[in-house]
């Protein structure tokens, strides 16, 4: 097949005068036209040659007048894109004024050749005729740039809100495209027989396994944004039954830099299917503060990093420094940011929490501005079995970069949910970070906060990852418990919450955001066992160490109190003075380690979690 081949400015300068000169032709025609009918109709639809002849030769001079006024007013220079309400506008304009000064100079003759209401009538009829015109060559045009059925998949939209009929209009805008709608359907009685760019609706929900077959669409497309989990799982499930293939557009707090693509139709996503609402799109982030300042993330190779960072860059700030200690992480983090990953630029920081000094002296030289702490130790049951590794890094690493920011005017300590009640070495020293992040805003001129949040969709070592690599593997998908449930976010949810903590956060507090009902994990795998292509067994592994039943979002004592958003509640944090964590030995007995966390966090020894092989415990 030959290489397509792309026009030159030259061709595309001759295709613009061509369709120019057609245009004037048209009108042109469109004014003898006009004025021949109104002539016509005057006189009874009886013309002599005298009169018919007086007509067009007043219709042709018309023409030529809407021409020059065109020209004045650079019409057809392309100010206003075909077939456009601005081009209506300007075309209606043009043809009003050269109608007017028509009839302004027949008033003035006593003998007038033809009828004063000529250039009234016959100049609404050439506007008819020119929007036809128009018209016919839009829907030419239009035609032209659907994609090919032979080639393109078909398919339905169920939804035809604002998402959809921007979906339906990107696909039949793009010739090379791989989808075609055949059809819509949607719940809504009020859009029940309405086209959308000839996209008829198709009925509702209970209509789809109907409509599938009337059409032959072998796909079908969720288009409805930020739809209830139920709502998905049900339109998943009847569509399959059907035969066609499910997919989905993202929710609108995944396309806030873009408009809807149809590059943006996706697989469904174990997070789409969630029994759990999306709370973050309600959420409104109208200034947070970042545009034109310097920006720090720590831990930016993370999950949460990572995507800290693309939402600061839509920010605009004046600089963002990125550290982390993993130059892989770096690397994949520069690639998924800029599409090249040289690693020879400045906002890439290589450093460890664990080096003090070095800290200190990128602090010092960087001056940043707002830092995000988002570097952590975080696998719970690795913690357990090593928590002087904990101390060193999520205690006394928070505590080193708390120092070398003094001067910074917000400091956001990224925290967890595990961090409130806590009985976990994890949460411990999560709890111990705010706690120390609530001592800094009480002796630092800036804004120090906390923001705490659940578990973290599809990041690195979260129970999505781990059962989606159990099911590629065969294995069976271990639950620790049937009952167990855990406050579950997305990554993009996680992420807003932070930014907005650094809009509205106040000092020394704990932001916590109402994340709705905490998940089954059980339900959540079973989920995922529905959606793979062979069977998997679900094994139940028991609790482990520091693992609870339930989570907390609040702790003993904490007051659910909103007072600047319904979704977001503020905890006062009591502080803790430094040098008490100093003086903690990380290559102590571990079971000590664990008690004088607890200590700290005002937690008092309870009873001993069930011991297992090789795993120290608190006494």
């Amino acid at each position: 097949m030959p290489p397509e081949i792309k026009p030159t400015p030259q061709d595309q300068t001759r295709v613009n005068r061509r369709r120019t000169a057609t245009f004037l032709a048209a009108d042109a025609l469109a004014w003898v036209g006009g004025f021949t009918v109104a002539g016509w109709a005057r006189y009874e639809q009886v013309l002599s040659g005298d009169q018919a002849a007086d007509v067009i030769l007043l219709g042709a001079a018309t023409a030529v007048l809407h021409v020059g006024i065109s020209a004045l007013r650079r019409f057809y220079s392309g100010r206003q894109p075909l077939g456009t309400i601005e081009e209506v506008r300007g075309l209606a304009g043009t043809t009003a004024t050269t109608a007017s000064l028509v009839l302004l100079a027949l008033l003035a003759f006593g003998d007038r050749p033809i009828p004063a209401s000529t250039p009234v009538v016959g100049g609404a009829l050439a506007l008819l005729f020119m929007l036809c015109s128009r018209l016919l060559h839009r829907h030419r045009r239009d035609r032209a740039m659907r994609p090919d059925a032979r080639s393109a998949t078909p398919v339905l939209l169920f939804g035809l809100g604002e998402a959809g009929q921007g979906l339906v209009r990107a696909m039949l805008g793009d010739p090379k495209g791989r989808y075609l709608p055949v059809g819509a359907l949607d719940d809504d009685p009020d859009r029940r027989d309405l086209r959308i760019a000839g996209v008829p609706v198709l009925g509702g929900r209970s209509q789809l396994a109907d409509a599938v077959r009337r059409t032959g669409a072998t796909t079908l497309i969720f288009s409805v944004a930020n739809a209830d989990a139920t709502l998905i799982r049900e339109i998943r499930e009847i569509t399959l039954r059907t035969g066609a293939a499910f997919k989905i557009i993202p929710p609108v707090r995944e396309l806030v830099d873009h408009r809807i693509r149809v590059s943006d139709v996706r697989d469904v996503q174990i997070s789409d299917l969630l029994g759990r609402r999306q709370v973050v799109g309600d959420l409104k982030l109208d200034d947070n503060g970042l545009a034109g300042r310097r920006v720090l993330v720590t831990g930016a190779g993370g999950s949460i990093g990572a995507e800290l960072c693309r939402q600061i860059m839509r920010a605009d700030p004046a600089e963002l420094m990125m550290l982390d200690r993993d130059e892989s992480a770096l690397h994949s983090l520069q690639m998924s940011l800029t599409g090249r990953a040289l690693l020879d630029g400045p906002e890439l920081i290589l450093a460890d929490l664990r080096d003090d000094e070095g800290i200190r002296r990128i602090m010092r030289d960087r001056r940043p501005e707002v830092v995000f702490h988002a570097a952590a130790l975080k696998h719970l049951t690795l913690l357990e079995r090593h928590p002087g590794e904990a101390i060193k890094t999520n205690v006394w690493g928070t505590l080193t970069v708390l120092d070398a920011c003094r001067d910074v005017a917000r400091f956001v300590n990224i925290s967890t949910d595990k961090a409130a009640n806590p009985i976990s070495v994890l949460g411990y020293s999560k709890r111990l970070t705010e706690m120390l992040t609530a001592h800094a805003a009480a002796t630092h001129p800036g804004t120090f906060l906390s923001v705490r949040f659940g578990n973290v969709l599809s990041s690195r070592g979260s129970v999505v990852t781990a059962f989606q690599r159990q099911i590629e593997a065969g294995q069976p998908l271990t639950v620790t418990h049937p009952d167990v449930t855990r406050y579950l976010m997305t990554v993009q949810e996680a992420v807003h919450l932070v930014l907005q903590a650094a809009s509205i956060g106040r000092d020394g507090e704990a932001l916590v955001l109402d994340m709705g009902e905490p998940v089954r994990i059980d339900d959540l795998a079973r989920r995922m066992v529905a959606q793979s292509a062979s069977p998997v067994q679900v094994v139940y592994t028991g609790l482990r160490p520091g693992e609870k039943l339930h989570e907390d979002l609040l702790g003993h004592g904490e007051a659910d109190h909103r007072p600047l958003h319904p979704l977001i509640s503020h905890v006062t944090v009591p502080a803790l003075d430094p040098l008490e964590v100093s003086a903690i030995d990380p290559f102590g007995d571990p079971g000590l380690i664990v008690d004088q966390l607890a200590a700290l966090c005002g937690v008092l020894p309870g009873t001993p979690r069930e011991r297992q092989p090789g795993i120290p415990l608190a006494r």
